[in-house]
């Protein structure tokens, strides 16, 4: 299925149900007065997270979404039905705005959340409610009121609790499909991923976090180069960055110093928020490396940066490295909501 993360959709409450006009007939009763119904009231349109979809692609074919119109009142005092609420399934994780106006109207962020997007018709009222003493056969009855139309955004960002930064080929791909079930394509020749991938780390039986594979960065994202930018509202929500650097690129490549500065300044002109993440630094590939040459690379590679936070070494395609860092990742992470809490 393609993965599609932003769409527009219509929605459609239904309209409140006419209230009745009718009196009573019946044998030996000749002034039986009023007895028309009220109209049942308008279905409502509602959104509901649900865990078993990751894409909005769905909805470029189902651009429509109604409620049932409420059923009419009828005589003998009969109310109309109300009409039939429309549940909508989305992803979780889905950020609801106004298209027509901007305004942010919810965030569904866990299973079986829901959010009200369109509020059906009030019911219209049956001649009965008019009846008074100076009126003891009113004519009239209300008509119900029109259900809510409005346009809506739906954008999806992926909720994960670490995500992976780096530039095209620098191992994202193969890093998650070594930690976790995720299957994202990898290869020997140099390709990029083409949307994001989630996958579940399971360092034992009871604790796991979930990661985020998004396209690589290239230079110029942050003015639309490449796919890079277009997803990097993925890590919006998550905790912890891994920056993954490849230590030895084919020769046609930016060095790794180079590589790493790229993507710190395009994420830097992207957001403020997303550069202030806590950020570690992931030297990937160092199966590459010779064994007399792995720590005095590694070594000018951070100190050329000038990186101060943590560094790992892996090899992503060897698994080398790679559960000490999903311990220290689940480590941080557990060590973060103890904080929270406290």
């Amino acid at each position: 299925m393609k993965f599609v993360d932003e769409v527009v959709v219509r929605v459609e409450a239904g309209d409140g149900g006419n209230g009745a006009v009718g009196f009573r007939r019946e044998k030996y009763i000749p002034m039986g007065g009023p007895d028309g119904g009220d109209g049942g009231d308008g279905g409502s349109v509602y959104l509901i997270a649900v865990e078993n979809l990751n894409t909005l692609a769905d909805f470029r074919f189902h651009t429509v979404h109604r409620a049932e119109r409420g059923q009419n009142g009828m005589a003998r005092n009969c109310t109309g039905r109300k009409g039939e609420d429309c549940y909508v399934s989305v992803p979780v994780g889905t950020l609801v705005s106004d298209a027509d106006t901007g305004e942010l109207i919810g965030d569904l962020t866990k299973i079986g959340e829901m959010l009200l997007v369109a509020k059906g018709g009030f019911h219209g009222l049956g001649n009965t409610r008019f009846k008074s003493s100076i009126n003891r056969a009113p004519q009239k009855a209300s008509k119900g009121t029109p259900g809510e139309h409005r346009m809506l955004n739906l954008e999806l960002t992926l909720i994960a609790d670490v995500g992976l930064l780096g530039m095209p080929n620098a191992g994202k791909s193969s890093l998650i499909r070594a930690v976790s079930s995720a299957t994202p394509k990898v290869a020997d020749y140099p390709f990029t991923t083409l949307y994001p991938n989630l996958g579940v780390v399971r360092v034992d039986d009871q604790r796991s976090f979930v990661i985020a594979d998004i396209p690589g960065v290239i230079e110029g994202a942050a003015e639309g180069a490449g796919l890079g930018l277009q997803f990097l509202k993925h890590l919006s929500r998550t905790r912890l960055l891994l920056h993954v650097v490849d230590v030895k690129p084919y020769e046609s490549m930016d060095t790794p110093v180079e590589a790493a500065r790229k993507i710190i300044h395009e994420v830097e002109k992207w957001s403020d928020d997303l550069a202030s993440k806590p950020r570690w630094l992931i030297l990937n590939k160092i199966d590459r490396l010779q064994d007399n040459e792995e720590s005095s690379l590694c070594n000018e590679i951070v100190r050329t940066l000038g990186w101060s936070g943590p560094v790992f070494k892996i090899s992503a395609i060897n698994g080398k490295g790679t559960q000490e860092l999903m311990f220290a990742i689940m480590g941080y992470l557990e060590e973060q909501k103890r904080k929270q809490s406290e």
